[in-house]
């Protein structure tokens, strides 16, 4: 989902240590990967590799990079027009009245946009591990929602 000019975020907000970790883990396994794909050839174990066996090798950790990166993208954006929630895979905009609060379960990784009937979505870029800024996106959620949510 692209925006447009006229649409205005008043907050975004994205997961900052697992991003971190997630990008570190990632070159991690590149490097291993690699570093294993040119070896693999080199010692006399009494198997032969090819050279495809190396590139698959290599393919395989740069796969496993790209689903850790995964974590990379949970946002939340929040204006006017709504709640744009993204997680690993999925993306959706939460009008405004539908949103009934934003709140962290106990013992919760990451917060959740409460909806009616009990239902919610989970936000995973607003993550308890985050602290301060967790707090702060929270809070400024917050504050939005009172703003918006009363003119819906």
């Amino acid at each position: 989902m692209t925006d447009t000019p006229s649409q205005q975020w008043e907050l975004e907000a994205r997961p900052r240590k697992s991003a971190k970790y997630a990008v570190g883990v990632a070159a991690l396994l590149v490097i291993v990967h690699t570093t294993l794909g040119i070896l693999l050839r080199t010692g006399n174990t009494g198997v032969f590799f090819q050279r495809v066996d190396q590139f698959a090798m290599i393919a395989i950790g740069c796969g496993m990079a790209a689903g850790v990166l995964l974590l990379t993208r949970p946002r939340i954006k929040v204006g006017a027009q709504g709640v744009l929630v993204r997680n690993l895979v999925t993306e959706k905009l939460i009008p405004w009245d539908l949103v009934r609060g934003l709140s962290f379960s106990p013992g919760s990784s990451w917060a959740r946009v409460e909806l009616p009937d009990d239902e919610y979505v989970p936000v995973m870029a607003i993550q308890s591990n985050d602290r301060e800024y967790a707090v702060h996106a929270a809070r400024t959620f917050r504050s939005l929602e009172q703003k918006y949510a009363a003119a819906s």
